[in-house]
């Protein structure tokens, strides 16, 4: 089981990929509650150069407040990470964890209907992209 779903985006700036995945998120429902900027923190800690690489941290607060109540440690694994990456110019990749294969380790099955419905929604916002 792959544990992340994904898709590439050609001909547009990083920025504009980090705009479109907002976007689309929102119409499904997610809000960005974090967002990390990898290029800039390995620059600044590392002082290695990296590609445009950001992790946005997605949030649907309807479907994580279901999940708290089944699950109160399930905060571990929220919100869903999605991440934007640049490796070569003009060629975005966006992929987005699969819920589904990150609650196989938690053994609550109200969750994994909830899993379900949260992939459904990652999975249209990114072929939305």
């Amino acid at each position: 089981m792959e544990y992340y779903i994904s898709k590439i985006l050609n001909d547009i700036s990083f920025e504009e990929g980090i705009n479109r995945v907002t976007e689309s998120l929102k119409t499904q429902g997610f809000g960005i509650l974090t967002e990390i900027d990898l290029k800039t923190t390995l620059k600044n800690k590392l002082d290695v150069d990296f590609y445009n690489y950001k992790i946005l941290g997605a949030c649907n607060p309807p479907f994580a407040y279901q999940a708290l109540q089944s699950e109160d440690k399930i905060g571990t694994m929220l919100p869903c990470n999605v991440i934007v990456q640049e490796k070569v110019p003009g060629k975005i990749e966006v992929s987005a964890v699969d819920p589904m294969a990150s609650m196989q380790a938690v053994e609550n099955p109200e969750l994994g209907n909830l899993a379900i419905q949260v992939k459904e929604r990652l999975q249209k916002s990114i072929d939305a992209l």
